[in-house]
């Protein structure tokens, strides 16, 4: 039997970080590979979600930090900020990494990009605009959408997603929030920080749900004590109105119906997969959380593989990235790899940033785990008060034994700082192993080996 013969080896639906990383070490391994992109080339995150917001943050941070100087000595009475300014400079540093860095090196190495949508007609074949392109085996990236609540009057009066936020060429007197988690909680600092007057609703008791309660809490509080950011939990919006030229947000909470108004109103309640893209011709199965997919992130179809946002699970571009190499890897070689998140390190960029890695204290308890924790205040180090930076913690959760299940971290350097613990987490280390571990003098990550030796 004459042997099939493909355009590609390898034909990845979506440019963003599900995709691109399959898409390097295929192509670096000789193999033919294609990406068909429909929208920004690098996908959500290095366009409208962590690139552009971490930029923004950034300069938020920097601002900040310039206005508290005085308690070092260092002060001036001219200090201002540009926002159109920094707008650009955000839209620099996006425009660099997804259609610059990124782009450029896809193409070196002789990836052919389609921008178009890209639908499937059969197992093996592909759409893109007018062309039709076979593959022996495809990669599903085609990541998510922001999740939209049912709200009364929201779609009629309109509203923001950080899609149209990180664009916005004036920088509004209000804001009101809708969502608590990573996004929303980055958002909202920003804006303050800027001198909006900004209002974050969270359905649950803290910001951060998924996090450590003790985290949430605490940023919580520095979002009222430092921000004059106004922070509404257990708070549901139930509708939107107009009232005198700015948006009126009607929420329930506490059993009583409450109002506030706002120039704008930025939606930050989660994504939903994308995954209308013919998978039915293919005989890709699905559901409403996502495309399903097996333990070597295979879907029903086994030469048609999924990773990122569009398989559902916690939303996270480190995921995507990590999902995407165990891709790669069972695609090229012929001994296949199982996909495990031990030592997934998840990070929020606040101020202080927040990390983490594992499980935490409530999941541990739900999956039945007899654990110990430990908490140790950022404030214990001497790095604390050099910095005059007192806000954050370590927690650490592990087992009846002291092996690390998880953690949490809050700190100016949290996102750097969490990779000590996911190294743990991952290679099933000791909370000992950490405590006895030398660690360099006023450092951050001192709190790390506090937090450790109270583990038995």
């Amino acid at each position: 039997m004459a042997k099939i013969k493909f355009d590609y080896d390898l034909i990845i639906i979506g440019s963003g970080p599900a995709g691109y990383p399959a898409a390097i070490a295929v192509a670096g391994a000789g193999l033919n590979v294609a990406i068909i992109e429909e929208g920004a080339f690098g996908g959500e995150a290095a366009n409208y979600y962590d690139v552009p917001v971490s930029a923004l943050a950034h300069a938020a941070t920097t601002y900040d930090s310039a206005k508290k100087g005085a308690r070092f000595g260092i002060s001036s009475n001219t200090l201002r900020f540009n926002f159109p300014a920094i707008l650009n400079y955000q839209q620099d540093v996006t425009k660099q990494v997804a259609t610059g860095q990124n782009k450029q090196l896809l193409e070196k190495l002789g990836i052919k990009i389609f921008h178009a949508q890209g639908h499937f007609l059969s197992p093996h074949l592909v759409s893109a605009g007018r062309r039709q392109l076979t593959a022996k085996n495809f990669l599903i990236a085609t990541g998510s959408h922001p999740l939209v609540p049912d709200i009364k009057n929201l779609e009629s009066i309109g509203y923001l997603t950080p899609r149209e936020l990180v664009n916005l060429r004036r920088l509004p007197k209000s804001i009101f929030v809708v969502g608590g988690g990573a996004t929303g909680v980055e958002i909202a600092q920003i804006f303050a920080s800027f001198g909006s007057k900004v209002i974050i609703a969270e359905t649950s008791a803290n910001l951060l749900p998924r996090e450590e309660p003790e985290a949430g809490q605490l940023l919580g509080k520095i979002f009222d004590d430092q921000y004059g950011i106004t922070v509404l939990t257990k708070s549901e919006v139930v509708a939107i109105d107009s009232k005198n030229g700015q948006k009126q947000i009607i929420f329930k909470r506490g059993g009583e119906e409450k109002s506030v108004t706002a120039d704008e109103i930025v939606i930050t309640t989660g994504q939903q997969p994308n995954i209308d893209l013919g998978l039915g011709n293919a005989g890709v199965r699905f559901n409403s959380d996502g495309i399903e997919v097996n333990e070597f992130l295979q879907t029903s179809m086994r030469h048609i593989y999924a990773a990122g946002d569009c398989i559902g699970g916690k939303i996270s571009t480190t995921k995507a990235q990590f999902e995407s190499q165990t891709v790669s890897h069972n695609i090229l070689y012929r001994t296949r790899q199982e996909v495990h998140y031990n030592g997934l390190p998840y990070f929020t960029y606040t101020y202080p940033q927040i990390a983490s890695v594992g499980l935490t204290e409530s999941e541990a308890k739900a999956q039945g785990i007899s654990i110990q924790t430990a908490l140790s205040p950022l404030s214990l180090t001497m790095r604390s008060h050099v910095d005059d930076f007192k806000d954050g913690l370590v927690k650490i959760v592990a087992n009846r034994r002291g092996k690390l299940l998880g953690a949490c971290v809050m700190s100016p350097e949290a996102g750097s700082m969490i990779h000590e613990l996911a190294l743990a987490n991952r290679y099933d280390l000791l909370a000992s192993d950490l405590a006895e571990a030398p660690h360099a003098h006023l450092s951050w990550n001192e709190a790390i080996r506090q937090a450790a030796s109270k583990i038995e």
